[in-house]
């Protein structure tokens, strides 16, 4: 059996906050903070959850 993900939970929960506030993310900015705390606790395990938080963090944004 698969073991489960470990910021499955909170990907959930960001999933809920989005549907429940028609998907605009500065209302759900608590729990999106909640799941990159949850996978920078995961950096070097596999999470398919935070494969994309990890990526995104990684990437500096460039300001001009």
């Amino acid at each position: 059996m698969p073991k489960k993900d470990p910021c499955q939970k909170q990907a959930c929960e960001i999933q809920k906050c989005l549907q429940a506030n028609k998907y605009i993310e500065s209302r759900c900015a608590d729990v999106i903070q909640a799941m990159r705390k949850c996978c920078a606790a995961q950096v070097g395990k596999e999470s398919i959850c935070c494969s994309g938080f990890i990526k995104k963090q990684a990437v500096p944004e460039q300001k001009k």
